[in-house]
């Protein structure tokens, strides 16, 4: 996805893992615990995107139900 920062396009483009019907941003883990550093990452991906919706999901749980955080901007 590219990036437009004060109305510059950069370069440098997002590596989303999945954008749905370009309004909600899912990125996807397989870790053993979930980190503050993967909330600030899919925070920035939302501002830099202009979206609102985003869900982390790890992969790494018994319970997929237990893996899955929503953020709102």
């Amino acid at each position: 996805m590219p990036i437009t920062y004060e109305g510059m396009r950069l370069d440098a483009g997002l590596r989303l893992d999945l954008l749905v019907q370009d309004r909600i941003i899912l990125e996807f883990k397989a870790v053993e615990r979930m980190l503050p550093v993967y909330d600030a990452q899919l925070l920035t991906y939302l501002r830099l995107a202009n979206k609102e919706l985003g869900f982390l999901i790890n992969f790494n749980v018994p319970l997929i139900k237990d893996g899955i955080r929503r953020l709102i901007l």
